[in-house]
């Protein structure tokens, strides 16, 4: 299988992006700054690029079987539509390429599903790169591509537990947090597992 990372250098990215090379997968990392992707590997090739650039993201595309999306908007939790726009390239890409499958990294929270007044704090403090995830999975949806969103809880650094909860509806049972190396041993499972095909999964340790 032969895949493009896209946000390969971000702090989940990067554990994709070793996961999969560690199963023999072959990755393009596309990256604007090479530099802050610190791996090597035969396996794996660097694509310097920019996402909101359609020409940039047609071209990583061509010759791969799948697409994992790691991409977060550089506004932080100000007002953003760059997910949105960004996403929109990779699925016209995908449709330029005929590439069917792709593996999107959003959040909990995108269709209000975390329960209870804290739960309603955080989506709210998260509001706006909420509504940024919600545009891009919208897009994938609306393109017919064979996707899996993945909506993990709060992000830590710890190490991979290999012991995290799935939950289709909602969110999994008073789940609060995941390490991000479990999300990429997620990414990596759903990749090729028919099970998760139009699917959107919430996980949490």
């Amino acid at each position: 299988m032969k895949i493009v990372v896209f946000g390969a250098s971000g702090r989940v990215g990067q554990h994709v992006v070793r996961l999969a090379l560690d199963k023999g997968i072959e990755v393009t990392a596309f990256v604007r700054t090479p530099s802050k992707l610190q791996i090597s590997h035969p396996y794996l090739h660097i694509y310097h690029g920019n996402a909101l650039h359609a020409d940039d993201v047609s071209a990583a595309i061509e010759g791969h079987d799948a697409i994992v999306s790691c991409l977060a908007s550089s506004k932080g939790l100000k007002e953003s539509t760059e997910l949105g726009k960004m996403v929109k390239n990779i699925v016209l890409g995908m449709e330029t390429h005929f590439v069917k499958r792709i593996v999107y990294l959003a959040s909990a929270g995108i269709d209000g599903e975390i329960p209870g007044i804290s739960g309603k704090m955080i989506m709210k403090t998260l509001k706006y790169p909420l509504s940024d995830h919600r545009n891009a999975v919208d897009t994938i949806i609306n393109y017919n591509l064979d996707y899996t969103i993945v909506r993990p809880m709060g992000l830590t650094n710890d190490d991979a537990s290999g012991k995290y909860r799935e939950a289709v509806e909602g969110i999994p049972e008073k789940g609060k947090s995941i390490a991000r190396a479990d999300v990429a041993n997620f990414i990596i499972k759903a990749l090729d597992n028919p099970k998760y095909i139009n699917q959107s999964v919430s996980i949490a340790n």
